[in-house]
Order: structure tokens, then sequence, then C-alpha cells
């Protein structure tokens, strides 16, 4: 994509702090951190979100976030970490090439990324029953 911010990263277009990469993914350091070590992860192929990619290329991106979040908690001494994906705008994806969000978490951090609601009696059936529909 030409104006895929991401996409000249991967191209070199664009300058970043690697992390590291193969010849399928590229993991950098974010340039606005949520804590100190906020990696991205993303494919070197451009897809737009999660729903695009296949199950063979979901599987390796998954083993290859596993290989990076491994390096992450033990150089950052994280007392836990957060892998997130944001898929479309409504969901707070900012550039449209899949990316993971791997955070290191500290105790007392401060980071909190979502609230909580409840179901009113029945929602919960009735809107399982929705998303079943489509399995």
């Amino acid at each position: 994509m030409d104006d895929c911010l991401f996409c000249k990263i991967i191209e070199g277009k664009i300058s970043c702090v690697k992390i590291y990469e193969d010849n399928k993914f590229l993991a950098f350091l974010d340039i606005a951190p949520v804590n100190k070590g906020h990696t991205l992860i993303l494919p070197k192929k451009h897809f737009e979100t999660f729903l695009d990619m296949n199950e063979k290329e979901l599987t390796k991106i998954m083993l290859f976030t596993q290989k990076i979040a491994k390096s992450i908690v033990n150089g950052t001494k994280a007392d836990g970490f957060n892998i997130m994906l944001n898929n479309k705008r409504a969901a707070g994806q900012v550039i449209d090439h899949v990316h993971f969000h791997i955070i290191p978490r500290f105790e007392n951090d401060g980071f909190k990324h979502w609230s909580h609601s409840s179901y009113k009696p029945g929602e919960d059936s009735k809107i399982a029953n929705e998303i079943k529909r489509f399995l």
C-alpha cells in the first residue's frame, strides 16, 4: 500500500527502532509507548485487519508474537504484559495494517484499558444466539 505508514517502515522508507525481524514479520518499539518496551508486531505482507489474515499467517504471527513477548518480559523485567489488537476505527485502529501491541505491565502502572458494563435480563442469551448464527 503506497500510503500505509507500516508498509513504509517495512520498506525502510521510515525509520524505527527494531526489536527483531524475519522474512515475514517485524517487531519494533512503539513511538508513543504505554510503558517502556511497548512493541508493535506486524506482518510484512499488508493485511488491513486480523480478519483478513489466513490461518497459516495467523499461526505464524502468534508464534512470532509469543517469541517477542518473552523477550520483552525478560528485557523489561515486567510483572506481566498485555497483547492488544485493534480492528477498525471503532476499536481504536489508527493505521490500517494489522498489528499487535505487546505492552509490558508493572504493578501499579496505572494503565486501564477498558471499563465494564452488564446485560439486561435475557439480553446475554439473545446476543449469544445472534453471534452463533454466523459460526
